[in-house]
């Protein structure tokens, strides 16, 4: 987002949803609400091709579209140079937890479930856009214990020397946990600093992403501390 004259431009958002009552819905709320102007796409390929040729601010995706599935724009989202740091929020009616982590696997940084409040989807839509990207790395900004090197400014994680991509979100979760020093973090803590929405929303949310860090960097990375959270055993 831009400024225009002055005054801050609208977030550009891309709705990526066949169902013409919820696209319809999704566009007036966002339209309405002031800090977004929402771009409609009916179809996945079509949407692919614009996003790539102009990059929305964030796009929200529906899993399930008429001509390819949204895991699959996911993926080829994460590919582009143009679009790999947009933030993509999955829209879905699947809770399984295993489309989930394939969700966040291919990329995805976070997933609303229908149906869904549009309350709560234009605060996760607002928290996640405040965030941005991050610059330049700095000294503050490098950890490296001999088995996991990250480099926050790059946005690299490297394990046994070996690069593993991490979504955003799972990044963020992972830096927030060597940050704390060996601290037990809450998943409401975890909930509060980076969905910047109230803890008994989802807390199962939490633990979908450290699983996912499990399964790319290994089990060890993230200790369970039964009854209190999570943290890092450096």
């Amino acid at each position: 987002m831009k400024e225009q004259g002055g005054a801050p431009a609208r977030w550009r958002i891309a709705v990526v949803e066949d169902d013409e009552d919820l696209a319809f819905t999704l566009v007036y709320s966002l339209r309405k609400d002031g800090r977004f102007e929402p771009v409609r796409f009916a179809g996945g390929l079509v949407a692919l091709d614009e996003m790539t040729e102009r990059p929305p601010d964030l796009v929200l995706l529906d899993l399930n579209l008429p001509d390819v599935d949204g895991l699959t724009i996911c993926r080829e989202l994460r590919k582009h140079d143009a679009t790999r740091r947009v933030p993509i929020l999955m829209l879905t009616a699947r809770a399984e937890e295993r489309d989930k982590l394939l969700g966040f696997d291919l990329g995805a940084d976070d997933y609303v479930t229908k149906p869904f409040s549009m309350k709560e989807l234009l605060a996760r839509i607002a928290a996640r856009l405040r965030r941005g990207d991050g610059g330049a790395s700095s000294p503050d900004e490098l950890f490296d214990d001999g088995k996991v090197r990250v480099d926050r400014g790059r946005h690299l994680v490297e394990r046994g020397g070996k690069s593993v991509h991490l979504t955003k979100k799972e990044f963020d979760l992972l830096w927030l946990l060597i940050r704390s020093g060996g601290r037990v973090v809450s998943r409401e803590t975890i909930l509060s600093r980076l969905w910047d929405y109230a803890a008994d929303v989802e807390t199962r949310t939490v633990d979908v992403h450290v699983r996912s860090i499990r399964k790319k960097l290994g089990d060890d990375v993230v200790e369970t501390v039964v009854g209190v959270g999570y943290r890092y055993p450096g």
